[in-house]
């Protein structure tokens, strides 16, 4: 199923919060073992079959490599709460999205969340394709991010999620026949706003919503319909906003022409603030990068990953909890 097998490592990671450069963050994290894991900490590398069975081939431990019998394996991880991630477009994003995981769920002084990740960095796009050639290429990715789900399913995953604005364009179909839990980004941020009980700016009209992304159309498509569907009214940059100033803000940012992108999204985000929006939400890894953390603007903005991972830890604390009440169960009928 995959093309040379796949590299996995299970670690627990403590991170401080993002809040400065992320090298230096890494620079800072420990790793350890993590005992809530039903494997070793080691790399493994995982072959699949035709069928899309995995075995385990090769097992690595520092600098030796031992060659293993090849085994079916049921599953890698048994916690009733194990989340599977599925990566996207940039590997940034996801260790990310990650980092808010691991720390969130554990600041408490509780055991982070017991996770798996397949990664998917080589996606392309920006928008939904027009041409037959375009569209077929849509299709290799959807049954691509739909192997690694199956993948992630047969590893003891209990739940999937896609910390990635482009590929929940096509989470329908990625999850279709998925028994599990399939968290939409979408459906996050809808249920979040809906629960904070905003009112319109304007009377008599609907709590309106922001959406900017670099990308026109793929990943504004999941915040989109999401929103409206719970009766917000979505507010998109027009044509002059996006060509004369959003994109100019991400070349800048590209250029390294720092300040110049930070005055140019502030632009953006003012326009939009205008048009009285309640949150602009920013679909976009890249600008959620450029203004800074006090900027008081973000006070205003709302990122779809902290949503993605609140949404995650909440669902992963409920089935740790059942999880524990079933064991209990079960040993009072053995006894």
């Amino acid at each position: 199923m995959f093309d040379g097998g796949l590299t996995m490592s299970f670690h627990k990671v403590n991170c401080p919060p993002v809040v400065g450069n992320l090298s230096k963050i890494r620079s800072q994290c420990r790793t350890r073992p993590n005992p809530c894991f039903a494997v070793q900490m080691s790399s493994t590398l995982v072959q699949t079959d035709e069928n899309g069975d995995f075995y385990e081939s090769k097992k690595i431990s520092g600098s030796s490599s031992t060659e293993l019998k090849s085994q079916p394996q049921n599953s890698l991880l048994s916690q009733a709460n194990t989340v599977g991630i599925i990566g996207g477009v940039s590997v940034l994003s996801t260790l990310i999205f990650l980092e808010k995981l691991v720390w969130w769920s554990s600041r408490n002084g509780e055991e982070c969340v017991p996770f798996v990740v397949c990664s998917e960095p080589a996606l392309d796009g920006g928008r939904r394709p027009v041409h037959s050639s375009e569209v077929n290429g849509e299709h290799i990715i959807i049954q691509n991010l739909r192997q690694k789900r199956i993948f992630l399913e047969k590893s003891g995953a209990r739940c999937i999620v896609m910390p990635c604005h482009i590929s929940n364009a096509w989470h329908d179909e990625i999850s279709e026949s998925c028994s599990l839990p399939f968290f939409h980004i979408g459906d996050c941020v809808a249920r979040e706003l809906k629960e904070a009980k905003l009112k319109p700016l304007d009377a008599g009209s609907s709590v309106r919503i922001g959406v900017l992304s670099t990308c026109e159309t793929i990943a504004v498509a999941p915040y989109q319909q999401k929103l409206q569907n719970q009766g917000f009214e979505v507010v998109l940059p027009d044509k002059e906003t996006r060509e004369h100033i959003l994109m100019p803000a991400v070349e800048s940012w590209n250029q390294r022409d720092i300040e110049g992108a930070r005055n140019l999204l502030r632009i953006a985000i003012q326009v939009l603030l205008i048009r009285a929006v309640n949150i602009v939400i920013l679909a976009s890894d890249v600008l959620q990068n450029i203004l800074p953390r006090e900027d008081p603007l973000l006070k205003k903005c709302m990122d779809p990953m902290d949503a993605l991972a609140r949404t995650t830890i909440k669902w992963a604390k409920s089935a740790k909890k059942q999880g524990f009440i079933i064991s209990a169960l079960k040993q009072q009928s053995g006894s």
